[in-house]
Order: C-alpha cells, then sequence, then structure tokens
C-alpha cells in the first residue's frame, strides 16, 4: 500500500512540475465601427475608409482600408496595429467630417468599437 501511495504521489509530482501553460493565441485586433445619420438611425452602404494619420486622411491617400456597411451601419476592419486611426465615413452628400474623425489607441488582441455620425 505504501509503494503504491508513493508511485501515485511521484507520478503526481513528476506532472505537476512538468506542466506548461499553453502559449496563448494571438487575437487579431479589430475595429468595427457604426456609422449613424443625425437621426440616431445606422447608415447601410456608407463608404468607410481609415487612415493611420491626420495627413492621409486629409488628403485621401494611403488608405488603412475601406469596406462599405451593411444593413446596421456596422463595417469591421481586422488586423490591424494597436494605434489611433482616423475614419473617413460618407454617404451621398453626408459625411463625418467634424464628427469624431479620431478614434483612441485601439486595444491589442480586442474587438474595438466606435460610432461616428454622418449628417
Amino acid at each position: 500500500m505504501k509503494y503504491v501511495l508513493f508511485v501515485l504521489s511521484t507520478v503526481l509530482l513528476v506532472g505537476l512540475f512538468s506542466f506548461r501553460p499553453a502559449q496563448p493565441e494571438l487575437l487579431p485586433t479589430k475595429l468595427r465601427i457604426t456609422v449613424i445619420d443625425g437621426l440616431g438611425n445606422p447608415a447601410e452602404g456608407a463608404t468607410v475608409t481609415i487612415y493611420l494619420n491626420e495627413d492621409d486622411y486629409r488628403n485621401s491617400e494611403n488608405p488603412v482600408a475601406k469596406a462599405i456597411s451593411d444593413s446596421k451601419g456596422r463595417v469591421t476592419f481586422k488586423d490591424l496595429k494597436p494605434v489611433p486611426y482616423f475614419i473617413d465615413a460618407r454617404k451621398g452628400d453626408m459625411n463625418n467630417d467634424f464628427e469624431g474623425v479620431r478614434t483612441a489607441a485601439l486595444e491589442e488582441g480586442k474587438l474595438n468599437k466606435v460610432n461616428t455620425v454622418i449628417e
């Protein structure tokens, strides 16, 4: 009996000390932008472009990504750097100029969510 307890204890101790936590998978950094109109309704079919800096945003040059909003007014950009982005949203003669065009720095490995208003 003592021998069996000794073997089980040894196996248990070896198992505990040889355990290594799995490497966490790197999750992509995402940005979900919801485009809404001045009344708070989702703006389907808006073109949303994101830029890394203000000069590119103002000159409409070097976009990081571009997408069209869905029926809920949303676009999601994936595999982004955890930095701030400038948002340009347009639909017809409406746009988000002067309406919160810069995000905060994105949180790495998370789905970051922001709203922008087009008028």
